[in-house]
């Protein structure tokens, strides 16, 4: 159909009105005939990515950025200025002739600026479907030729398409550095590199420092991440020639799909779910303590399905047998016979590893593996060798000097061949050897009777502290020998350093009590200030829960988790040591009149999202899925900076593998706080700490409690209040009068909106903590909120007399309380 004359006017007009305004006019391309100012964007020709003006959660500066257009979850996946942040919405961003992209401040000042060093006379800016930004000469007909691009310069996304790696010609390295924070684009302290030094592997380096390595590149994928498999969403592949070296992916279907790396430093593949409508963490890396860099040293195995993760190969012994016994086993293993090439050395295959660092190693792509074998047998130097490629069972890979940073993946690993002296290696190679990843029983006789005659030799010369040394004896034996302490990974803490700096246990450095027992302030003998939980004899924890805590925190490092630095076990003592927290748990500002006058919106929403973060960590990030089963006020620490930290794990559990739950017959764990299913049926998932964190989090707002909470208008709770409130559209009345007006109101509604999702009756319909995170921090729609668990009428008379004569604790509730749950559940509004 022909256009109207009225159509060919208006698209004169706004062409016009594009050209002498210098707008970008919601198209693809700007040209130095326009700009973008804040508020004004453009978009790719598919619509796929979006380019404009930004401000991160918990932040009013301005940066230039480029997030996903058509889903819902507002994501950025590219920052030009992230080092130089804007501080008012007055930043232009334009191209200028020779060809460069500028953005300028208030006082037109450029703050940030792409780099080229070829001049054209009529350069454009173009946002394409992938979301590369590009600068180009529009006469150009090559399609791929740039003055710069984007994908050049990533920020924490690596996008399909792109080229992690270098490129040889340029010398241009490719790689993505991480936030500094949630809250701040800046780089922060982590990078992911595709490395081709030796032959091609990925690395996370925190600086300088190597925290993680991805293993080889074996043709199918990466040695040392066995769940990165071809699937139906993306392919991905290593590119090697004399030109570059990169590792790159593209999309196979219509799904998004993006990997970013963490403030954390952890990486993750992210993929779009259309119909939950929210991100799905496809892997993640690194994920257990076994993927630290060389935490075992040379010849060293990892293995998390052992207590001592890790342990020397087979035909090796740890070079310092005292120090690995102490768990340091940085200095690794060495062999048990030294190598003899002039007489005849050979090899003794390994199965089920991740292969050893390959920065010092060589590969052969056309050679198979008996002729592989009979090169290394020729070079004294060649400690190793692998197949290159299995999927085409081709190529040598050979290593030289030390194997550093193996990991035992069972059936996924790989094979290699080690260099052996003769008397120990296999007749020909070819014999299948099984990993022994703990020490021989011979060397552990070997080892007791060095330790017995230590011990004897101490006993001569220091007879004045026989009685400490057999009592230090006696800790090193529990800690690491009886069935009830033999996971912990902890330093010890001998009892009378523990004394001295509480000054025996002085009821002036008292914190507080709870079900474990007292909390004492301590102060070390170098300075350092601790928390002391002293496991009292009456205490409604027990050994088991003591385990359950040290073994839990501490294996976990996150900024939001308190941090556990150690534990005393002596006699009938069994403390653990914490970090010191000043300021103290949440419950002690919130629900006190004067002092949550401290707390005002903005950092009660930055406890809120520390909280949340801290959540997510544990229930996705973690080497184990961990349900904390007791998230409360009181156990939200909060450190010198008014940070939170998740404290508290005795009642905590972990789950492996694609386990989100479980049932107990034994309820634990604090009302008010528990999910119906699990207060009633003891079903405990990681949804029921989502209701617990939204408890928590509408508690925060309100600066009431949940439990014992009273109005004269109604008899429901506090979650019956604020549902009332919400579907009355009055949700600013949950407010705490103590904020006064001085709060964002649209983030104080969605923050109610977000926290009564997650208090619904039915776990599923639940958000997981990475969807409460994501619509915390970004504007959007929100889903309707259904009806809260536990929303139902109460006596008023009779909440009286239970909040004021029962503890708001309740470890172990037994059947009784759990018939009361089933009968409150009845009542229930429909």
């Amino acid at each position: 159909m022909k256009k109207s004359v009225n159509d060919i006017l208006l698209l004169f007009l706004l062409s016009v009105l594009c050209l002498t305004q210098k707008i970008a006019c919601l198209t693809d391309t700007l040209t130095a005939t326009q700009s973008i100012k804040d508020g004004e964007t453009i978009i790719s020709a598919g619509g796929s990515f979006e380019l404009g003006f930004f401000s991160p959660s918990m932040s009013t500066n301005r940066y230039v950025g480029i997030w996903y257009k058509k889903i819902s979850i507002p994501t950025v996946v590219w920052v030009a200025n992230r080092e130089v942040p804007l501080t008012s919405t007055s930043g232009v961003l334009e191209v200028i002739k020779p060809g460069l992209l500028v953005l300028r401040n208030d006082t037109n000042n450029t703050i940030w600026s792409s780099n080229s060093s070829t001049s054209v006379p009529n350069p454009v800016v173009q946002l394409l479907e992938t979301g590369n930004l590009v600068v180009k000469d529009a006469n150009q007909e090559d399609p791929e030729m740039f003055l710069w691009q984007s994908f050049d310069y990533p920020t924490d996304t690596f996008l399909p398409g792109m080229k992690l790696g270098h490129n040889f010609v340029t010398g241009l390295e490719v790689y993505i550095s991480s936030w500094k924070s949630f809250e701040d684009p800046a780089p922060g302290k982590y990078t992911y590199h595709c490395d081709p030094t030796g032959y091609p592997q990925n690395f996370v380096k925190m600086g300088s420092s190597l925290q993680f390595r991805t293993g080889p590149w074996n043709g199918l994928g990466f040695s040392g991440v066995p769940s990165l498999q071809r699937n139906p969403i993306f392919s991905y592949e290593v590119v090697m020639n004399s030109k570059e070296v990169y590792y790159t992916y593209k999309l196979l279907g219509l799904t998004s799909t993006r990997f970013t790396l963490s403030p954390t430093g952890v990486g993750q593949r992210w993929t779009w779910d259309n119909q939950t409508g929210s991100w799905i963490i496809y892997l993640s890396a690194p994920n257990d303590n076994c993927d630290s860099y060389g935490l075992c040293g040379a010849y060293g195995g990892c293995d998390t399905d052992n207590s001592q993760i890790c342990g020397c190969l087979d035909k090796f012994s740890p070079k310092y047998p005292d120090k690995w016994a102490n768990r340091d086993w940085s200095n690794g293993c060495i062999r048990n016979v030294a190598l003899d090439c002039q007489s005849g050395d050979g090899f003794t295959k390994y199965s089920g590893f991740k292969l050893p660092d390959t920065h010092n190693s060589s590969y052969n792509t056309n050679t198979s593996l008996e002729e592989c074998r009979r090169i290394c047998l020729k070079n004294c130097s060649c400690t190793a060798y692998s197949t290159l490629d299995i999927s085409s069972g081709s190529g040598c890979l050979f290593w030289f000097g030390d194997l550093i940073d193996m990991k035992v993946i069972s059936a996924a690993g790989q094979d290699i061949y080690i260099r052996m002296a003769s008397s120990e290696s296999d007749s020909n190679g070819k014999k299948g050897k099984k990993l022994v990843i703990s020490l021989t029983l011979s060397l552990a006789m070997v080892l007791l009777a060095l330790s017995l005659v230590l011990l004897l030799q101490r006993r001569k010369k220091k007879r004045a502290k026989q009685q400490k040394e057999e009592m230090q004896g006696h800790i090193l034996s529990m800690a690491y020998t009886d069935e009830h302490h033999k996971d912990l990974e902890l330093p010890l803490f001998e009892l009378s350093r523990i004394i001295k700096a509480t000054d025996k246990f002085s009821f002036n450095n008292k914190l507080g009590e709870g079900g474990f027992g007292p909390v004492y302030k301590g102060l070390l003998g170098e300075g350092q200030e601790v928390a002391v939980k002293r496991l009292s004899e009456h205490s409604m924890q027990g050994l088991d829960e003591f385990k359950n805590e040290a073994i839990c925190i501490a294996k976990l490092q996150h900024r939001n988790l308190v941090k556990l630095l150690g534990c005393c076990i002596e006699g009938k003592e069994k403390i653990l040591i914490y970090e010191y927290m000043p300021n103290k748990s949440l419950d002690f500002f919130i629900f006190d009149e004067t002092r949550r006058t401290s707390l005002d919106w903005p950092m009660r929403f930055h406890i809120i999202q520390g909280i949340a973060r801290g959540l997510l960590y544990l229930h996705q990030d973690s080497r184990l899925r961990i349900i904390h089963r007791d998230l409360k006020a009181g156990n939200i620490l909060l450190d010198a900076d008014m940070n939170p930290k998740i404290s508290d794990f005795g009642t905590a559990r972990s789950f492996g593998g694609n386990e989100t739950g479980a049932n107990t017959s034994r309820v634990v764990g604090t009302h008010g706080y528990m999910s119906p299913e699990y207060a009633v049926d003891g079903l405990f998932s990681i949804k029921s700490d989502v209701f617990s964190f939204g408890v928590l989090l509408i508690e925060i707002v309100s600066g009431k409690r949940n439990r014992g909470f009273l109005n004269q208008g109604h008899q429901f709770n506090l979650l019956g209040h604020a549902w009332k409130l919400y579907k009355e559209e009055r949700a600013l009345e949950l407010v705490d009068l103590h904020l006064g007006n001085s709060y964002n109101s649209s983030e104080v509604l969605r923050s109610i909106h977000v926290g009564l999702l997650c208090v619904q009756q039915c776990p599923e319909d639940r958000p997981d903590m990475s969807s409460v995170i994501f619509m915390l921090g970004n504007e959007g729609q929100l889903p309707e909120a259904k009806q809260p668990g536990f929303f139902m009428e109460r006596n008023l008379v009779a909440a009286k007399n239970s909040s004021s004569t029962q503890a708001s604790s309740s470890k172990g509730a037994g059947k009784e309380t759990k018939e009361r749950f089933r009968r409150g559940k009845k009542n229930i509004v429909k």
